[in-house]
């Protein structure tokens, strides 16, 4: 007997909560902001839009299916399973956050802000909850397989991300490691650098269309759904022991980029989630490329 799909809302704590975990009441939060020129009326009408949109999504899940909350902190901790439905409510980021906890379910993304988000990832409405997830759940069903990046270091850690991965020094430091692509003879050029990012055609809306725009660079950018990734050395310094001959470049199917660590520590992060990574010591390396999972984003 298989199971009933599961609805699992994802949803993160508004900037008024944030406040009130802060401060303690609605008053100091509002004398906090008002002390340095804003009013707390924006942004409690925001957090009232958002708590508006988890009601209505939380009343269109169907009777007859299981449901489940989690809020971004505690996506690390939540077991999600294959018979999951994910609706994610919020901005685009948190769908991305999400990505790398999934394999293969189905997310249905719902801007809360419609207008103040760009709406890449969050393209839906509240109220059309109802006919997104009796769509999720039917063969056919119209969606995107967007692509996504993974790490996966040589004692079997793996990482996955939607937008990006970026491995580098957790503090300001310079990342020391060789760097090199799969089938290179040799043990790859000996780096200084701020870090090294590898994004997607989703990402490159952000933080690798920055470097790719910095740099110039004459490569075509990703499209979302696209088996192609860039890479990126930023602010890589020639030395004596350090080179700067590989700084950028492109991964399709089946090639990898290939780093092995010569500090102390290099941490390796997707998305902005600083708080769930890899860690890396000397002499240890990884390997990047796209992932065999993709994100199933109902459209």
């Amino acid at each position: 007997m298989s199971l009933a799909p599961r609805a699992v809302l994802v949803h993160r704590r508004t900037e008024y909560e944030e406040l009130l975990a802060r401060h303690g009441t609605h008053g100091q939060a509002a004398f906090f902001l008002t002390s340095r020129g804003r009013s707390i009326d924006e942004v409690l009408r925001r957090h009232e839009r958002t708590q508006h949109a988890l009601r209505e999504v939380a009343a269109a899940v169907p009777l007859t299916w299981r449901s489940s909350r989690v809020e971004r902190a505690d996506l690390d901790r939540f077991l999600f399973a294959p018979e999951d439905v994910v609706v994610v409510v919020g901005q685009d980021g948190l769908v991305a956050n999400t990505a790398k906890y999934l394999h293969g379910q189905p997310v249905v993304g719902i801007d809360t802000d419609p207008g103040r988000n760009p709406g890449v990832l969050v393209r839906h409405r509240c109220t059309d909850a109802a006919a997104l997830l009796r769509a999720a759940t039917t063969a056919g069903s119209r969606a995107e397989e967007l692509t996504m990046v993974e790490a996966v270091a040589d004692d079997t850690q793996r990482l996955l991300a939607l937008n990006e991965i970026y491995l580098g020094s957790p503090g300001h430091q310079t990342a020391r490691y060789r760097l090199g692509s799969d089938g290179d003879q040799g043990p790859g050029e000996a780096q200084a650098s701020s870090g090294v990012l590898v994004g997607t055609g989703t990402g490159a809306t952000g933080w690798l269309r920055s470097l790719w725009l910095e740099r110039g660079s004459s490569a075509e950018l990703p499209a979302p759904c696209e088996r192609r990734l860039l890479w990126f050395v930023r602010e890589a310094w020639p030395s004596p022991t350090s080179g700067t001959t590989k700084v950028a470049g492109e991964l399709g199917r089946g090639q990898g980029l290939q780093l092995t660590v010569e500090s102390d520590r290099i941490v390796v992060f997707g998305d902005g989630m600083e708080g769930d990574a890899l860690e890396l010591t000397w002499g240890q390396s990884v390997r990047l490329g796209i992932a065999g999972t993709s994100l199933h984003l109902v459209t």
